[in-house]
C-alpha cells in the first residue's frame, strides 16, 4: 500500500472531509496541514497571516511538510496553497501519493460563501468578488495541482471513489461525479 496519501486541491474541495475517511477506512492517522501548522506555532492560521502575511505562513507550511514527510501511514489534507510554493509538490510527490481534488469554481464558491470568516484569503469578498477571485486562483494554481499522481474530478466524491483511484495506474484514471 502507499506510504502517504496527500490531498490537495482548493479550498472548500473536500480535502478534509474526504481525509479523514479515508484515513480511517485505511487505518492511517489524518493529518490536517493547517491543523499541524497551529499547533506547531500556538497560533491560529488567520493570527500567522496578520503577524507574519502570506511568505511567512508559507514558510512555516513548508517546514511543516518537510517534517510530514517522515511520517508513514499518513493521510494528509493540505491547504490548498501549499503545492505551489517551495518545492511542496515535488516533496509531497516523492514522500507518497498525491491526489488532486478538482471542484468546479462555482461549487467552490458556493462551499466557501459559508466559512469565510476561517479563511483569511476570501474573508471580505462579495460572492461575485468570491467567484472571480476563485476562478483566478484556480487559474494560477492548477499548473502545480495537475503535478499531482491522481486526480479524483468532482463534488460529490466518495472514499470508495478515491480508493479506486489510487489503485488504478497513475494518471489512466479520472473520477467524475
Amino acid at each position: 500500500m502507499i506510504k502517504s496519501i496527500y490531498l490537495i486541491g482548493y479550498m472548500g474541495s473536500g480535502k478534509t472531509t474526504l481525509g479523514r475517511k479515508l484515513a480511517n477506512r485505511l487505518g492511517y492517522s489524518f493529518i490536517d496541514l493547517d491543523k499541524f501548522i497551529e499547533e506547531k506555532y500556538f497560533r491560529s492560521i488567520p493570527q500567522i497571516f496578520e503577524e507574519e502575511g502570506e511568505c511567512g505562513f508559507r514558510e512555516k507550511e513548508h517546514k511543516a511538510l518537510e517534517e510530514i514527510a517522515s511520517f508513514s501511514n499518513v493521510v494528509v489534507a493540505t491547504g490548498g496553497g501549499a503545492p505551489c510554493f517551495y518545492n511542496n509538490i515535488e516533496i509531497m510527490n516523492q514522500n507518497g501519493a498525491t491526489l488532486f481534488i478538482d471542484v468546479d469554481a462555482g461549487m467552490l464558491a458556493s462551499r466557501l460563501k459559508h466559512s469565510k470568516g476561517e479563511r483569511p484569503l476570501v474573508k471580505d469578498k462579495s460572492p461575485d468578488e468570491l467567484l472571480e477571485f476563485i476562478c483566478q486562483a484556480l487559474e494560477q494554481r492548477r499548473p502545480y495541482y495537475e503535478q499531482a499522481l491522481y486526480c479524483a474530478r468532482g463534488g460529490n466524491l466518495t472514499v470508495d471513489d478515491l480508493l479506486k483511484i489510487l489503485e488504478t495506474p497513475q494518471r489512466e484514471q479520472e473520477s467524475t461525479k
